[in-house]
């Protein structure tokens, strides 16, 4: 009986070392894994998956300011003063302005009286009609006459009396030359050509056409009844046709 019992002690014994030894060999596993998985990421990081680490290293930015209050609005305060008519009667405004200006009439001319027929008889007088309905005897005003007007080569034309017809420079007639030589000149209060000068033209007739220009004659230019200068453009036209 005594060794039924030793026999199930030591069993028992047995028992009990084998599992403290599974529980060690447990233990020292789980802790070698434990140690594997926090020390390969620190020997090869990248090992580790680089979507999940960017997800998880990269900060989101930071949300925009928000945006500055609008203005407040100006107020503006508008006083319209007017004056209404209502059934043909003129209503005062309900707003009287601060400032009034007064408005200063302007003198008044002196009147003219005007007498009565047959009192001071019908010659008149300052006071009364100058004769019947006469004209005013006040002093006439008379524009002054310009000293020098420009008018155009076609009134020119007609102011002409005397003309000669400028020679054909036989080295221009030999040479094909042909054209319209335009001068510029002066017609005097008594019609004669002074200031003369070549505005353009063929070089070889300017000197045919400048002396036979020299030599015509102008009727005088009136204005207000009194001659005066004129200036005016003369169109000289030199054609081998003839």
């Amino acid at each position: 009986m005594f060794e039924d019992s030793t026999f199930e002690s030591s069993g028992s014994i047995n028992k009990a070392n084998k599992s403290k030894y599974w529980m060690m060999v447990t233990f020292i596993t789980n802790g070698s894994i434990l140690v594997l998985l926090i020390l390969i990421p620190l020997i090869y990081p990248e090992a580790l998956p680089k979507t999940m680490m960017l997800t998880v290293l990269t900060a989101p930015p930071p949300p925009p300011p928000p945006p500055p209050p609008p203005p407040p609005p100006e107020i503006v305060h508008v006083v319209k003063v007017q004056s209404e008519m209502m059934n043909n009667q003129l209503v005062a405004p309900t707003k009287i302005p601060k400032d009034i200006k007064v408005m200063a009439e302007k003198e008044a001319p002196p009147s003219q009286g005007f007498g009565v027929a047959g009192m001071e008889g019908l010659g008149g007088s300052s006071n009364g009609v100058p004769g019947a309905f006469g004209a005013s005897t006040g002093p006439v005003v008379k524009a002054a006459v310009p000293k020098k007007v420009n008018i155009s080569g076609g009134v020119a034309q007609g102011l002409l009396l005397q003309k000669t017809i400028p020679t054909y420079p036989p080295i221009a007639k030999a040479a094909r030359v042909s054209g319209t030589v335009v001068l510029q000149a002066t017609i005097s209060k008594t019609g004669t050509i002074e200031n003369l000068k070549v505005l353009s033209g063929p070089a070889m007739l300017q000197g045919a056409a400048t002396d036979a220009v020299r030599s015509w004659r102008y009727r005088p230019y009136l204005l207000n009844g009194e001659p005066v200068e004129v200036d005016t453009t003369v169109n000289v036209v030199f054609s081998l046709g003839g």
